[in-house]
């Protein structure tokens, strides 16, 4: 008999000891969430995401995707974006024997628009994710940016229904309305490791596509290059789009290079010449021009495209 109870008190024990071991395994603390970027709000009520945020003094840099750019404004808060935890299938789901018989799923497409194109008075055209139609212009949506177009640079807005053929859809989300000056874009951004959307804006910007565009201060052609930096880059034939599209994007590769990717002052460059960047610590001058340029095309891309208010403006002669 005592042999017995001492078995069983042992088969106690070692119940207790399991029971414990389940409950400090539920006491392991999980792994903190990981974090996959930030939301930067800027006082005024500004907020946009990026990957990295960075102090170096007294500066605040922001990094999203290959692009690194200073934030000059003053900034209310930043919180971390949290990746979110994969949902494990409901109890209710598992072991569902299906119903005996043919069974027929009808599959609803969401109503609205598929793709919203917006056509502009030159001939490009662009995709937005939401156009809301004022009197005065139209907002659009792209990529989590909300921007105001006057209504005097609009042609028309066009809106796809997801029930159109196939043969109608589009397949890029921009075009300058001419196939050829597409097909350049692209090839020479893709030799120079540039977004051809950015060649895109600033094409768009310099001569709204118009091959033989000269501006009062001698610029020529497609990208308005400067005498000096056509020769440069061994342009012969200004006007010529191939070439022209060739040596802007060059140009805007060596600008990337020398800024280490910091889109507001490649813009800021092409715009007023590396020089004057250089000369102002790196930053984009204080020409109305070069800041109203890095504003509408930086605003266009994806940046927040705002000017900062520490330095007085100083007019620049138009090109």
């Amino acid at each position: 008999m005592c042999g017995q109870w001492k078995q069983i008190a042992l088969a106690l024990l070692l119940c207790l000891l399991s029971a414990l071991a389940i409950h400090a395994q539920d006491k392991t603390p999980k792994a903190p969430p990981k974090i996959i970027g930030y939301t930067v709000t800027l006082v005024d009520g500004y907020s946009f995401d990026v990957d990295e945020v960075s102090k170096q003094g007294e500066e605040t840099w922001v990094r999203k995707g290959n692009i690194q750019r200073q934030i000059s404004e003053a900034i209310k808060s930043v919180k971390p974006i949290y990746e979110q935890p994969k949902a494990e299938p409901a109890d209710s789901a598992k072991n569902v024997t299906a119903p005996s018989g043919p069974t027929t799923t009808k599959l609803t497409k969401p109503t609205g628009p598929d793709e919203i194109w917006i056509y502009l008075v030159d001939g490009a055209k662009f995709r937005a994710d939401q156009v809301q139609e004022q009197t005065d212009g139209a907002w659009y949506t792209r990529h989590n940016v909300s921007i105001f177009l006057a209504k005097e640079r609009i042609s028309r807005i066009e809106y796809e229904v997801p029930e159109a053929p196939a043969t109608t859809r589009k397949t890029a989300d921009w075009t300058s309305g001419t196939p050829a000056i597409d097909q350049l874009i692209r090839t020479n951004a893709s030799r120079f490791g540039i977004d051809p959307y950015l060649v895109f804006l600033v094409i768009e910007k310099e001569s709204r596509f118009h091959t033989r565009a000269v501006s009062p201060r001698g610029a020529m052609g497609l990208m308005q290059l400067m005498p000096g930096t056509a020769r440069r880059l061994g342009v012969r034939k200004p006007f010529d789009a191939a070439e022209n599209i060739r040596a802007g994007t060059q140009y805007m590769k060596e600008l990337m290079d020398l800024f280490g990717g910091k889109v507001d002052l490649v813009l800021a460059s092409y715009n007023a010449g590396e020089g004057a960047v250089l000369k102002y610590g790196r930053n984009v001058p204080p020409y109305r021009e070069t800041r109203d340029y890095v504003k509408t095309i930086g605003k266009r891309y994806g940046l927040t495209g705002r000017q900062p208010g520490a330095q007085t403006e100083v007019p620049e002669p138009q090109r």
